[in-house]
């Protein structure tokens, strides 16, 4: 094999492992041959005027971990919450997460750090947080939908002091 032969096979090694790392970027880097999200349309809202055409696209809405009535909770040390005893504001923003939006604030979407732990511990972009409108408020508001990789939800009221996980069964 000539060096010309050597540096196109080369080139080729490295092209193909930069598309394997971005495969695995995109398809969470924590699910090997598991559920990957696919991309959704765009969180921006014309109506509410929070939203804008640059905003960042929001991640694919979670899908059900499981049939309703087989439906187990993620950790046992999270209360849950049944879906029927959230506020309205939050089953409209379940309601959006379940159609890919649109979203009423740019930052519907973006990836939840979990820095305080407070959720089980998953690879980084594996939650997402969505806002729920809070009646009165300026501006977010404190209360938030949060979904896992795999479907899970989660209800803070208190800007992630505190989190059930929403039962989706009730």
């Amino acid at each position: 094999m000539n060096s010309r032969n050597r540096l196109i096979s080369l080139v080729a090694v490295v092209l193909l492992g930069i598309a394997a790392g971005v495969a695995v970027l995109l398809n969470g880097g924590n699910h090997p041959g598991g559920a990957s999200s696919a991309p959704s349309p765009s969180g921006a809202s014309a109506a509410t005027g929070r939203g804008a055409a640059s905003a960042p696209k929001p991640s694919a809405p979670a899908k059900s971990p499981a049939p309703q009535g087989n439906w187990v909770p993620t950790s046992s040390a999270l209360a849950d919450v049944c879906r029927s005893k959230l506020p309205a504001q939050a089953l409209d923003t379940l309601g959006l997460i379940a159609h890919g939006g649109p979203y009423p604030y740019r930052s519907d979407g973006i990836v939840f750090e979990n820095r305080e732990s407070r959720l089980p511990r998953q690879s980084s972009g594996y939650y997402h947080e969505f806002t729920v409108v809070t009646p009165g408020s300026d501006d977010r508001g404190t209360r938030r939908i949060v979904t896992g990789g795999v479907g899970e939800q989660y209800w803070t009221a208190d800007h992630y002091a505190t989190f059930q996980e929403i039962d989706p069964r009730c």
